[in-house]
């Protein structure tokens, strides 16, 4: 382990979460609550002194291999929801370490599952922060940073965004990995300037339209009110359901339309399916619930709405789906565990990996009939590596052990299974809202502060796709070279 380059890189995040953190100091200052500005200040300020410390001179040693990366990444985030839970100490809002320690990484990892009862409560600058992680959680990090400026020569930054990026691989749009960085946040940043305008033409103030575009492109899910966003006015919540869904395409559509390559962007597989899925669940689940609303108009508005908002990971709620029959929640779990396209905002498993799964299911299928038959698995016209078909199949694996384990870990709290299932399903996937006892219209304070731990490492290992935060736990990473 070349343990300089990790400490620069994490003084590096602490650095710019530091100048992150003046916009919720200004937000404050705006507003004139002077106890939130500074706390905000004050936590900048130490971001700024230890990323200092931490940052040092220049490794003189900057190659930077997949060891390397996914640890600084893992770190990283870490440190990075540890001081971004300060300000809600210092304000008082969330007195114990432990829950402004979930509510931030929550927030960074893009979940939005919250332990707070009464949102409305805080402070505008910490409504702000609250919503700002979701943005700056959502795209990444190091994808920001890189786009900003060169963290070290050469083309190893690679093994920094194949740590922090969603999806079953990682490949560079245009040939530097700098540029590519720079493409995905003018797409992130465009799809978050046009929500906001449409958002305040919808008639939302300036304040709820930036935290809610924050938490839609973001895929994240805090809300501002205590109901999350069921207060808006049914055109405000179909936009919410456009952006959601556009968030969780996959970005390199974006960057085929933009560059007039049409037939590229129709033919990324992955989409179409994304796509079709959202149209099938929302047709059963209006035909499931359509007894439950007044018009057909309100009962797909309500469908697409939380289809898009569990598909996307998002997190948002319009109504309480915890009160809808069987079947409908049963297609909105399963949602939960498929997640939106690698490659956006989302969390889950990716629809990407259902369909490399499937192919390969049907491969081995054939080969059983046809012992001396050679098939090969294409996805959008192209042959997939024997080694994309192993990290698929090793991730879907590794992702049912830490569920299935955190379910058996949380089991101390002695809360039915149905909760304890579905909060871990919906923090593993960065979802935000489970059923029951944490369903959209609960929270997650209930947990111990053990289970909260446990929560907080599924969150994380959610949004870094599993590995980076598994390798933390190798003796064999700090091992120096």
């Amino acid at each position: 382990m070349n343990f300089a380059i990790v400490r620069f890189i994490v003084g590096w995040v602490l650095e710019f979460e530091a100048a992150f953190l003046l916009l919720p100091a200004a937000v404050g200052a705006i507003y004139g609550e002077p106890r939130a500005t500074l706390a905000f200040l004050g936590t900048a300020l130490l971001c700024l002194i230890f990323g200092f410390f931490l940052k040092g001179k220049r490794p003189k040693q900057t190659d930077l291999y997949t060891r390397e990366g996914f640890a600084s990444v893992a770190l990283s985030w870490l440190v990075m929801s540890i001081f971004g839970a300060f300000p809600f100490l210092f304000t008082g809002e969330i007195p114990g370490f432990i829950d402004a320690l979930f509510e931030t990484s929550s927030g960074f990892t893009t979940t939005g599952a919250s332990i707070l009862s009464d949102v409305e409560a805080l402070s505008h600058a910490s409504l702000f922060w609250r919503s700002f992680t979701h943005w700056i959680g959502g795209m990444g990090v190091f994808v920001f940073i890189m786009a900003i400026l060169p963290l070290m020569g050469g083309g190893t930054t690679m093994n920094l965004m194949r740590a922090e990026s969603p999806g079953p691989s990682v490949g560079k749009l245009v040939p530097r990995v700098k540029d590519t960085a720079k493409i995905l946040y003018e797409i992130y940043i465009g799809l978050t300037i046009i929500g906001a305008i449409v958002y305040c033409l919808c008639g939302l103030s300036l304040f709820d339209s930036l935290t809610t575009i924050f938490g839609t492109v973001g895929t994240g899910g805090f809300g501002t009110y205590n109901d999350s966003v069921g207060s808006f006015s049914p055109l405000v919540q179909n936009m919410i359901t456009l952006f959601m869904i556009l968030s969780g395409i996959n970005y390199t559509a974006y960057f085929c339309l933009l560059r007039r390559q049409f037939k590229d962007a129709i033919s990324i597989e992955e989409v179409r399916w994304y796509l079709f899925i959202i149209l099938g669940s929302v047709g059963i689940i209006t035909w499931n619930i359509h007894k439950m609303y007044p018009s057909l108009s309100e009962t797909v508005r309500h469908a697409s709405f939380q289809v898009g908002s569990i598909i996307t990971t998002t997190g948002f709620s319009s109504t309480d789906f915890d009160t809808w029959p069987q079947l409908s929640k049963t297609i909105l779990v399963l949602l939960m565990f498929m997640g939106a396209c690698a490659g956006s905002t989302g969390g889950g498993i990716k629809v990407s990996r259902i369909i490399i799964l499937i192919k390969n299911i049907r491969r081995e299928l054939s080969v059983m009939i046809h012992p001396r038959m050679i098939k090969k698995i294409r996805l959008d016209g192209h042959t997939l590596s024997d080694e994309t078909l192993r990290s698929t199949n090793v991730f879907i694996a590794v992702y049912f052990i830490i569920m299935l384990a955190s379910v058996l870990v949380i089991g101390i709290d002695n809360f039915d299974f149905t909760t304890n299932f579905t909060a871990v399903l919906a923090t593993l996937n960065n979802i935000g809202p489970g059923l029951e006892m944490v369903g959209p219209t609960q929270n997650f304070a209930i947990f111990s502060p053990f289970s909260k731990c446990v929560l907080i490492f599924d969150m994380l290992a959610g949004r870094l796709e599993l590995f980076p935060m598994l390798i933390l736990l190798m003796p064999s990473c700090w091992k120096k070279y």
